[in-house]
């Protein structure tokens, strides 16, 4: 006789073979998800944090915006407007705003400006 496989505890379905990835708020599949316009794009503490980064850039600094409680969508037209208050280039990844060059000053009064609680993080 084989081993029998346990199961985890908590036994939440994550993956179906016949529907694909089931979302956890709903439990249905994702692309049949009636809560994705509800969920929040991103969870946060409700402060906007900058942070200044040169690490693993090749000596390059980039200041960084975490925590915009904004869809895609809205966080690439305000990225947009950043770079053009700034005068340098950016992006937007995995929702975090990617800005070149140290910007944290020029950042934080926009961004207290727009009526966001922003922190500055980091050295």
């Amino acid at each position: 006789m084989g081993k029998q496989q346990k199961r985890p505890p908590t036994g939440r379905l994550v993956y179906s073979t016949e529907h694909g990835r089931i979302c956890p708020q709903c439990l249905r599949a994702t692309n049949n998800c009636v809560c994705k316009a509800d969920r929040p794009a991103y969870v946060s503490d409700g402060a906007v944090r900058i942070r200044r980064e040169i690490k693993g850039r090749a000596g390059k600094c980039v200041t960084l915006i975490e925590g915009l409680p904004l869809n895609s969508d809205q966080l690439k037209e305000l990225a947009t407007r950043l770079k053009r208050r700034c005068g340098v280039g950016g992006s937007v990844k995995k929702h975090v705003i990617e800005i070149q060059g140290d910007q944290r000053k020029v950042l934080f009064n926009y961004l207290e400006e727009e009526g966001y609680s922003v922190k500055l993080s980091g050295g």
